[in-house]
């Protein structure tokens, strides 16, 4: 493919941004396996049977294995858009760890939640896991202040999300549809 799809919109490049980042062979394709790494780095939270299914819809018919740029760009926007594969807010993990922390301790052990993290709803990988624990666990009493966690993802949330982008994005499109039929 010469020069890959037509980028319309600061959302399209910053998800073809990311997809190079990946494209090892610069040729605007990605082996199927990077498809959840590319979401994860943009910002998404998929589940396993989300990246599958972006998989299944973008996987190139000719070359098996592989996702070009042109079919997973449109797809990934349009699912941005929708706020799919969005985190969870701070006050849902807030209830979250305060539904395991059964004392109200405001702290859970470290061995706690990475056996629920392993063993309920869909297990995360042991990778995942220490990313995680490198930044929730307190290094002085080896437990998580889960309030403390959830203030540092919130200061390291990007104020740039590619969730605000999106919205910014599908909120321009009817501007430009009007001015386009003003213009013809």
């Amino acid at each position: 493919m010469e020069g890959g799809p037509r980028i319309t919109n600061d959302l399209e490049k910053r998800i073809s941004d990311a997809f190079c980042v990946f494209d090892h062979h610069g040729d605007k394709s990605i082996d199927v396996r990077e498809a959840g790494t590319v979401l994860r780095f943009l910002g998404c939270v998929p589940t396993e049977q989300e990246i599958n299914e972006v998989i299944l819809a973008t996987e190139s018919e000719d070359n098996k294995g592989e996702i070009s740029l042109s079919k997973f760009l449109p797809y990934v926007s349009q699912y941005l858009m929708e706020h799919k594969w969005e985190p969870a807010q701070p006050d849902e993990l807030f209830e979250a760890f305060r539904t395991i922390d059964e004392e109200h301790k405001g702290v859970i052990t470290k061995e706690y939640l990475t056996k629920l993290m392993m063993e309920e709803g869909e297990p995360f990988t042991q990778e995942e896991i220490d990313e995680m624990m490198a930044v929730a666990v307190d290094p002085l009493t080896g437990d998580i202040p889960y309030e403390f966690y959830i203030n540092q993802l919130l200061v390291n949330n990007k104020s740039d999300s590619i969730y605000k982008l999106a919205d910014f994005t599908l909120a321009q499109k009817p501007l430009k549809k009007a001015v386009s039929q003003r213009l013809f």
